[in-house]
């Protein structure tokens, strides 16, 4: 069963770079990191990453992070395959200023359903019954009670990752293949309405716990990059929204 590591908590800077400059920087991380142990070596060391993201009626996460909050938080359940015994992960990802903090459970996918539905969740629900990931799952349950949030996307993308051999206190990822559904009861992407998103470019992701390395700073100062918001649920909300405009029958009337 994957568990996929997760520093709990982390500065995080992105950028958005083309792939030839991609390729560059994966070729002078490799100096100092590992590739991920859950890389998939007959796909470039990429593997999928599936994520169901909640929000309510009025959009209020989305509205945060569009708005600039300092303090914000998303709703989110994350999948990697749609094997029934492996786990979904129920995550809340908190930010403040640059540093973020994750909190995440394990459950179960004979859970899923009901849980969402809004019961109080159990012991047993979880994948790896503990203590943190219960604690996890109370809060998010909590949370997503609190705003009355529902699932409202799918986002989909392949990641390349590299981490720190031994503690995982840098993580750095490259993310492409941005791809969004509505979401509609089911953490599956078998049948449907998968769409590409845009996003011009590798979205690149330095993650790292304490103070930003000497070698990463080198990096970004050869490579010349450059820091931008990048946040794959907005840009996927944006892009399902003028889709759905852009199929309205009033805007096909304008065009025709």
């Amino acid at each position: 069963m994957a568990t996929h590591q997760l520093q709990n908590s982390r500065f995080e800077l992105k950028y958005v770079i083309h792939e030839l400059c991609a390729r560059s920087v994966r070729d002078f991380l490799r100096g100092y990191l590992v590739v991920d142990e859950h890389a998939d070596t007959s796909n470039g060391n990429q593997y999928p990453v599936h994520s169901m993201y909640l929000d309510n009626a009025n959009y209020a996460l989305y509205n945060s992070t569009v708005q600039g909050h300092k303090n914000r938080f998303k709703l989110r359940a994350r999948f990697y395959n749609e094997h029934p015994d492996t786990p979904i992960f129920f995550e809340i990802k908190r930010r403040h200023n640059d540093v973020i903090l994750k909190q995440r459970a394990g459950v179960k996918r004979s859970s899923i359903h009901k849980l969402m539905a809004g019961h109080f969740p159990q012991f047993s629900d979880l994948a790896k019954p503990g203590r943190d990931d219960f604690g996890a799952l109370r809060n998010f349950t909590g949370l997503r009670n609190r705003l009355n949030a529902n699932g409202k996307v799918l986002v989909s993308y392949m990641r390349e990752a590299y981490v720190t051999e031994h503690d995982n206190s840098v993580r750095v990822t490259f993310d492409r293949n941005l791809q969004t559904a509505a979401y509609r009861g089911v953490f599956s992407l078998a049948g449907m309405a998968i769409r590409p998103v845009h996003t011009a470019g590798v979205v690149l992701e330095i993650k790292f716990t304490d103070a930003f390395p000497v070698w990463l700073r080198e990096m970004v100062r050869v490579f010349d990059l450059e820091r931008r918001p990048f946040a794959k649920y907005v840009t996927c909300v944006d892009s399902l929204h003028k889709y759905e405009l852009m199929m309205s029958p009033s805007y096909q009337e304008v065009i025709g």
